[in-house]
């Protein structure tokens, strides 16, 4: 049964048109002088903020603030938990807009007409969730803000990787499927890595939580699988579960540890602790 996609076209539209009520917002001419924003005569209000401030071609980080970017002091010290979901609907510019939403509906709408609204939407938005918080904990210390859907979308990525294996049986080409997978997952964390100014820990924690979220929410059935309501009782025929173990297991690990992970995620934040791991591009500032 294929879904029809209306989620992420919504997400989509929606991170579109917060952006460009944040340059309505931002005001570059009334805030920095007509003649120091880019692009002033065509656009006027909605005029970028000068490339020395912002390259991507975008607002004040004092305008995404503002709207609710991720900021782990307000966070943390003003309990402003909500900034975990808004942030996602911020971008800092138009390149960076652009990127994302091109990775949301290449990835997405696939995903959405897979799996359903609900179970995309749940991943979508833990993922984010993840990212944020584990960016607050990496940047307890520091007053950056950070915004984009970027812990979302490698969420999605992560839960491509996931459904690959909790799914495997069911794949005719499985080393291209894996291959193709794992490149685009190699790309995207590389140009975090060397990209300045990448927040890369909401990255891997919308990546984390992506891989747990797509062994609980998007489990298949296994191959040859048949729903008894369709067996005609005069057949005699043995049915097949719809689950193979391995997939049960797989869903019960990672349902666990992402209990455990976010209690723990939460609980340091709570209590002003960071957190550092050894993976790539983590500890850059």
């Amino acid at each position: 049964m294929a879904w029809c996609s209306w989620l992420v076209p919504c997400i989509f539209l929606g991170c579109v048109g917060m952006f460009v009520y944040t340059m309505y917002v931002n005001d570059c001419p009334e805030t920095t002088g007509s003649v120091n924003c880019v692009g002033f005569k065509q656009l006027g209000r909605f005029s970028f903020q000068p490339l020395s401030e912002n390259v991507l071609l975008g607002p004040s980080s004092h305008t995404l603030q503002n709207l609710g970017g991720l900021n782990p002091k307000f966070v943390v010290d003003k309990d402003q938990t909500y900034r975990l979901l808004t942030y996602m609907w911020l971008h800092s510019g138009v390149f960076h807009l652009l990127a994302n939403m091109l990775c949301l509906l290449f990835t997405g709408i696939q995903l959405e007409q897979e799996f359903g609204f609900l179970r995309i939407g749940i991943l979508y938005f833990l993922s984010g969730c993840g990212g944020g918080l584990l960016s607050c904990l990496h940047s307890r210390t520091k007053d950056r803000v950070t915004v984009g859907a970027s812990g979302a979308l490698f969420g999605l990525l992560g839960s491509n990787f996931s459904e690959l294996i909790t799914n495997w049986t069911t794949y005719s080409s499985k080393c291209s499927a894996f291959t193709s997978l794992l490149t685009v997952i190699i790309v995207n964390i590389c140009i975090g890595i060397f990209i300045p100014g990448v927040d890369q820990s909401a990255h891997y924690g919308g990546f984390f939580t992506g891989i747990l979220l797509g062994f609980i929410l998007l489990m298949r059935p296994q191959f040859g699988y048949v729903n008894g309501s369709y067996i005609h009782a005069a057949h005699d025929m043995k049915k097949k579960p719809k689950y193979m173990l391995y997939q049960h297991l797989l869903c019960v690990i990672a349902l666990v540890a992402f209990v455990i992970g976010a209690v723990m995620g939460v609980s340091k934040l709570i209590r002003g602790e960071t957190i550092n791991l050894p993976l790539p591009g983590f500890n850059k500032s």
